[in-house]
């Protein structure tokens, strides 16, 4: 049987522009690669960039509160009055909290704001935010970045070694209705529970205690003759000088000089006028503007001060001699490098709240603390921890107290 070709052909297809199509292709995805690469580089370069701004806000936002830690001691700009006279949170008058305003960083990297809040006598809340230079410009899409910080600090108060309301480093002549009480007094309602009784008087081993009339020493022991009372007990309170003390001073004021009936508290526009050299705060109304002055006083000079009436509070330091007359009364610590003399006379008693350290230096020809009159000398906890917290300076804690807030 013959066969025959099925007729079919055999058809060969063109391959012509391959070649354009592998190309375009082969374009698509070099092209698509390169602008991914690019699209990945761009971001990279932002994320860098932004974490770059975060950090330098960072920075900001720590510089911030370690400056106002390291300015809290600044008498020239009064901050530690700023700050210790808050009042516990949460109170709008007196205020709790205190505004910082924008400042530009020392770094001169951006600047900062905030707020620092008191919560009680010894801790303090510092909430700070700080933007770096480019974010504060505007020029950022979405505001740039910031970041906040928030420190607890707590009050570093001064280690003064006490033990009476009468420290003395000379002989001490007490004589007329003089009261000297070593147990503990709460001069206002909301003191802590009374602590334990301190010695009457205390002196050196080699000071002399006279008491004569209707003078009463009382305490536990009445006469503490230290042996390890020295100069250094009335010039070092831990690691902080009297000089240093003297340095970080609100009120400066020359010795020599009779303050009898100016020293009282002062208020301008309804607000506790801290300008005054003569005001010392409002001890005697605690709930009043100038109640929670607390003021570091130095009575600079070798000679004699006197004072008469009215009130005060805080620490007083007195580089000559005191003599207190009348009813005066002082809620806190008095360091005296002199003597001091106290007499009779006025409608009240003179009192002294807290604690009287007098050295009684041999620099000066009177070394014996004379006091007669209706003086009244009493040991107050309560009073001295108030005049440390309100005019110590400011440290971080130690573990805890750090947290970015955002």
């Amino acid at each position: 049987m013959d066969t025959k070709e099925s007729g079919m052909k055999r058809v060969l297809k063109s391959e012509r522009g391959m070649a354009l199509a592998i190309a375009i292709v082969a374009l698509v995805v070099v092209g698509a690669l390169v602008a991914g690469a690019l699209f990945s580089g761009t971001q990279e370069q932002r994320v860098a960039e932004n974490v770059r701004r975060v950090q330098a806000s960072f920075g900001v936002a720590e510089e911030g509160v370690y400056d106002i830690i390291r300015g809290w001691s600044d008498s020239a700009s009064t901050y530690n009055q700023k700050y210790n006279a808050l009042a516990n949170y949460p109170s709008n008058n007196p205020a709790s909290t205190y505004t910082v305003n924008r400042r530009t960083a020392a770094s001169k990297t951006g600047s900062y704001s905030g707020t620092l809040s008191k919560f009680n006598g010894e801790l303090y809340l510092i909430d700070i935010t700080g933007q770096d230079t480019m974010s504060l410009a505007g020029r950022l899409r979405g505001g740039g970045a910031s970041q906040r910080v928030g420190l607890l600090a707590r009050i570093r108060s001064l280690q003064i070694n006490a033990g009476a309301p009468l420290v003395s480093g000379g002989d001490n002549v007490v004589t007329g209705n003089v009261s000297i009480d070593g147990n503990d007094h709460a001069p206002w309602p909301d003191c802590a529970p009374l602590g334990t009784p301190k010695a009457g008087i205390r002196v050196g081993s080699s000071g002399n205690v006279q008491p004569s009339g209707s003078a009463t020493i009382t305490g536990s022991p009445n006469v503490l003759k230290d042996p390890t009372l020295a100069d250094s007990t009335f010039s070092r309170f831990g690691d902080v000088t009297y000089t240093m003390l003297t340095s970080r001073a609100n009120i400066n004021i020359a010795s020599g000089q009779n303050l009898s009936n100016t020293v009282y508290p002062r208020t301008l526009n309804g607000q506790c006028d801290k300008s005054s050299d003569r005001n010392w705060g409002d001890p005697k109304n605690p709930s009043e503007p100038c109640g929670g002055y607390f003021p570091i006083i130095h009575i600079y000079g070798n000679g004699n001060t006197s004072i008469n009436q009215e009130q005060g509070q805080g620490i007083l330091l007195v580089d000559g001699n005191l003599t207190v007359n009348g009813g005066f009364q002082w809620f806190g610590i008095v360091i005296i490098k002199g003597s001091l003399t106290t007499a009779g006379g006025g409608g009240e008693e003179a009192h002294f709240w807290g604690t009287v350290m007098a050295q009684d230096t041999v620099a000066f020809a009177d070394t014996t603390n004379n006091l007669s009159g209706g003086a009244n000398l009493l040991y107050s906890n309560c009073a001295i921890l108030r005049a440390l917290d309100a005019t110590g300076v400011a440290t971080m804690m130690r573990s805890r107290g750090w947290v970015q807030l955002f």
